[in-house]
């Protein structure tokens, strides 16, 4: 498991100022943690579509590693929002019928699809994470327990992108279609974000 650097260093970042119409600290904190338990759960039930298809496959190992690391993240957020009294996303219902329906669609396209699959959406996911992290150290207001949130952003943004060298490892670049079908799956992940954001 990779280990994030401790930060020691959230106070020394340029503090970010808050606009007119920005959320105040405690509901940016909620929509953060509504957001990532959405993206986790759907990227548990990614990698149980594929599992659900790749039953003989040679990669299933590693698929059940990565599945492993990301109900390890989930369970964190499972105890994250009732912590901070976080209403989860309404959507979480279409992402558990959708989240199934790519990891199982993208198999059936192959192991190198489900691969292509893993790098598209880690590399939104590590972005996402990044954007976290950075927001969190910038913000003046942070306090000791939004250094240990963004410790574990940081930890769990790192296993992501190990999934993503993974996948192009293991020919992700080598599935059919690969610009296009990472391209619809990267727009259709950031969508995700944006709606479980504000659902």
């Amino acid at each position: 498991m990779s280990k994030a650097r401790p930060s020691n260093n959230l106070k020394k970042a340029p503090a970010r100022t808050r606009l007119p119409g920005d959320p105040d600290r405690q509901e940016a904190i909620r929509r953060l943690i509504r957001v990532d338990h959405a993206g986790e759960y759907g990227a548990v039930r990614i990698y149980e579509g594929q599992l659900r298809v790749l039953k003989g496959s040679e990669k299933r190992p590693l698929i059940e590693h990565m599945a492993a690391q990301e109900r390890r993240h989930l369970d964190a957020f499972n105890a994250l929002v009732p912590e901070h009294r976080v209403r989860p996303t309404a959507l979480l219902p279409l992402w558990h019928v959708a989240g199934f329906a790519l990891g199982a669609g993208t198999a059936l396209l192959g192991e190198k699809a489900a691969m292509a699959c893993t790098v598209a959406v880690e590399e939104v996911i590590d972005e996402h994470y990044a954007g976290q992290v950075k927001a969190l150290d910038a913000d003046k207001d942070a306090g000791e327990g939004d250094a240990t949130l963004r410790d574990t952003l940081e930890e769990f943004r790192l296993e992501e992108v190990e999934h993503k060298q993974a996948g192009l490892a293991h020919g992700a670049e080598d599935a059919p279609g690969y610009e296009v079908l990472t391209g619809l799956i990267k727009t259709g992940s950031r969508l995700a974000i944006w709606l479980s954001t504000r659902i």
